[in-house]
């Protein structure tokens, strides 16, 4: 069934979309300027997709036995999948646990701006700024103020750059 919208909810859909693109781009963009191994473009890509399919799950689907909160359910589920592809282990080193976390923070940033919560969106996306660049801060100065030593693990060998002379054989 083809949902026939108004031009005026048309707009606000496009707006919803756009608001949870933004937003993810910004936390990404944070991300990526720490060297994330994922950053501005896949939490783009993962806040508009949250978006999207939570305006398709809420005006693209109508009748008395649908129910739209399944879709933004599987959006939790599939963003787990995503994340764990984003933590590493390496000699008893995880890396990419606050990666994993940041893209299911986004996708939740995506679900609420895709359901017309702009202000939760924007107030969960600050929340989610102070979290990444501000408690490294405090984090990195406790360390130091309580002398608490650095992990007896080695991180782990950071990956060669894509097209790198070191990929030639």
């Amino acid at each position: 069934m083809n949902p026939n919208l108004s031009a005026e909810t048309e707009l606000n859909l496009a707006l919803r979309l756009t608001v949870g693109l933004v937003l993810g781009a910004i936390i990404g963009f944070e991300r990526e300027l720490h060297r994330q191994p994922a950053g501005f473009r896949t939490h783009s890509l993962v806040s508009l997709g949250a978006a999207l399919f939570t305006v398709v799950s809420a005006f693209g689907f109508a009748g008395p036995t649908v129910d739209p909160t399944r879709i933004a359910a599987q959006i939790v589920s599939g963003i787990g999948f995503i994340g764990a592809g984003t933590i590493l282990q390496y000699r008893g080193h995880i890396r990419g646990l606050t990666t994993a976390a940041s893209l299911w923070s986004v996708a939740a940033i995506g679900t609420a701006a895709g359901a017309g919560l702009f202000v939760v969106a924007i107030t969960g996306s600050i929340l989610i700024l102070v979290i990444l660049s501000l408690l490294d801060q405090v984090e990195e100065i406790t360390r130091r103020r309580f002398r608490v030593p650095p992990s007896p693990y080695p991180p782990p060998p950071e990956e060669p750059d894509e097209g790198s002379s070191e990929d030639l054989p």
